[in-house]
């Protein structure tokens, strides 16, 4: 611990923070505790101000330097809107996953929630398989003991932390999985799932396509909303998870197309 630690204000010792992170790419939560005498629930509190001022990134039991994270912008705006939400969605969504499954992961910050979320007896060694091109889902999954993940090749979209074009759909095309999460910025019943950019749209229709079980994760405020380009249509979906606040209209067009909801 530092000798003055006790003394610290907590905008001091955040500053302390963001300022080891200019002379090494990255800290952990547990080492932070210690060095400052504090819990590691403040310490995270502390690293979420300081990613929410755009000074770092959090990563899965700690942060690295935002010089790292240059590029990662537009994802990391989208992953704060709607936080708790996504995290509930996540959790909600994660529950589905069984032993032994094999698990693909779209990108986007929803999806990335789900892979936060799965429970500890699925994260110790080929519990489930996991397959992404989802670079939060990578670091996240593995961050785990031992964890079988096959990572899908392609162009790298910074704006979307991701994988995608022709590389990606074919590496896709070989596989066969339990359950995909996919994620969208808009969900109608017209339109079905959407993205702004069509190679995403494009990964995650094939995702869908070689998934027994397609799971659908979206906050309430894509709900109803049209987006640019369709991924699936409303009658690929299983399961639909979202959150508290979702438009009723919405919600029941898909109960009638035969679709499990979960508000979480």
């Amino acid at each position: 611990m530092i000798d003055d630690a006790a003394t610290l204000t907590a905008r001091d010792r955040r500053d302390l923070i963001a300022r080891m992170l200019e002379d090494r790419d990255r800290v952990s939560v547990a080492e932070l505790s210690s060095r400052f005498g504090v819990t590691e629930v403040s310490i995270r509190r502390d690293l979420m101000i300081l990613e929410d001022a755009g000074r770092l990134r959090r990563t899965h039991g700690g942060a690295v330097a935002a010089s790292r994270a240059r590029g990662r912008g537009a994802f990391a705006s989208r992953a704060r809107e709607q936080r708790e939400a996504k995290a509930r969605i996540g959790a909600a969504a994660a529950a589905l996953i069984a032993p032994g499954d094999v698990v693909v992961f779209d990108s986007g910050s929803t999806v990335a929630q789900v892979a936060v979320h799965v429970p500890g007896p699925l994260r110790r060694g080929s519990a489930i398989t996991a397959v992404t091109n989802s670079l939060p889902v990578v670091d996240e999954i593995g961050s785990w003991e031992n964890p079988h993940l096959v990572c899908l090749g392609g162009l790298y979209l910074p704006d979307y932390q991701a994988l995608a074009g022709p590389q990606t759909v074919a590496d896709l095309r070989d596989l066969s999985a339990n359950i995909v999460f996919i994620g969208c910025d808009g969900l109608t019943a017209e339109t079905g799932l959407t993205t702004p950019h069509v190679l995403v749209a494009e990964v995650g229709a094939m995702m869908a396509a070689q998934a027994q079980r397609v799971v659908a994760v979206a906050d309430a405020t894509k709900i109803g909303r049209r987006g640019f380009t369709p991924i699936v249509p409303l009658t690929s979906v299983d399961v639909l998870v979202t959150s508290e606040g979702a438009d009723p209209d919405q919600l029941a067009a898909a109960r009638a197309a035969g679709i499990e909801e979960i508000v979480a």
